[in-house]
């Protein structure tokens, strides 16, 4: 079983999702550089969470 996400994380993830989703990518790396571009967040454990679960959704669409 995986890590469970906080619903912050989930809506945060979702509303950068609606507004750029052609621009994520299944890359990690990339979509960490776009969370830091397109959301203000606090810490840098809480970006790479919203780029991870981003990068997920992306894999499990294509």
């Amino acid at each position: 079983m995986g890590r469970i996400k906080t619903q912050q994380v989930k809506t945060v993830t979702h509303k950068l999702m609606e507004e750029h989703r052609e621009e994520f990518t299944t890359e990690f790396g990339q979509n960490k550089a776009l969370v830091t571009k397109f959301a203000d967040v606090p810490s840098k454990k809480i970006r790479n969470t919203i780029a991870g679960y981003a990068t997920r959704i992306k894999k499990s669409e294509g």
